[in-house]
């Protein structure tokens, strides 16, 4: 019972990672229907500089509030002057220029700090069944979810939001900046990805650091449905957990095979994720 116990709490701290990205990935394509390839590459960015500033300054969290604020920066700007006139003539294009952000990013982090691995400390232990660092991370993830929710359903700048995503023609037409809107949900994206990234980086980073945890972290949104929020959380910890059962029982090397017989279960029942709306289908 203590092992199951364990395992479980595991899963919970992996799995908010994992919540954390697919709630990333969820925003940026219920506003603009893009897959956003470059988020890893945006976390990666932002733990880098996190990682700098800790060591500049001696103090963790300025560093953590400094990813924060790349996030920030980076999806707003990203949006604005690259994704945004590329998206206008083609989502195909829009989709493949995150793929070449990606590249991009990782290079230039490559050529800036080194292709090899760096210790980054973390604010707190990891040591015990459910350490302060999963507590925190579920903590955080849970936080967010619930900021996000209160944002959408009961702020003005939620109902504009939501209007620009699912009714653009007629958000301009009741005078909502819908441009604005869009940049304001990538970059909110992002500081959620800067958070994942804070939180799935430690102890040691390298340019390639999130390319695992991103695959987990689309497999979570897509099962959980890309137009649900909610669902991508829920997906997130459906992996966490799965993957830590079948890792704790049964082998770490299969742990990868597990999160893709989660996946085709759920999609051959719901092809669309769980917490997905059902839509009409013409004929």
């Amino acid at each position: 019972m203590t092992h199951f116990i364990n395992l479980t709490l595991n899963g919970l701290a992996s799995g908010a990672v994992y919540a954390a990205l697919a709630l990333s990935l969820v925003i940026i394509f219920q506003a603009t229907r893009l897959v956003n390839f470059a988020l890893p590459a945006f976390a990666l960015l932002a733990v880098y500089v996190a990682h700098t500033v800790t060591q500049l300054t001696g103090a963790y969290w300025i560093g953590f509030a400094s990813a924060l604020g790349t996030g920030l920066l980076v999806g707003a700007v990203s949006e604005r002057f690259i994704v945004r006139p590329i998206a206008r003539t083609s989502q195909l294009n829009a989709i493949i220029v995150t793929l070449g952000l990606l590249l991009v990013i990782q290079g230039t982090v490559g050529m800036i700090w080194g292709n090899e691995q760096h210790g980054f400390q973390y604010a707190f232990s990891y040591v015990g069944r459910f350490s302060p660092a999963s507590v925190f991370a579920v903590a955080a993830v849970a936080v967010v979810a619930l900021l996000l929710f209160l944002l959408y359903r009961f702020t003005p700048l939620g109902l504009r939001m939501r209007a620009a995503a699912h009714h653009p023609e007629a958000a301009r037409l009741s005078g909502v900046r819908v441009g604005l809107m869009l940049t304001i949900g990538w970059a909110i994206a992002s500081f959620i990805g800067a958070l994942a990234g804070m939180l799935a980086g430690p102890p040691f980073i390298s340019p390639n650091v999130f390319d695992v945890v991103f695959v987990f972290g689309i497999t979570s949104a897509v099962i959980g449905g890309l137009d649900n929020p909610f669902g991508a959380v829920l997906g997130g910890m459906l992996i966490g957990l799965g993957m830590s059962y079948v890792s704790g029982y049964f082998g770490s090397e299969l742990a990868t095979l597990a999160a893709l017989v989660i996946v085709v279960i759920v999609l051959s029942v719901r092809p669309d994720g769980i917490l997905s709306r059902p839509t009409a289908r013409k004929v």
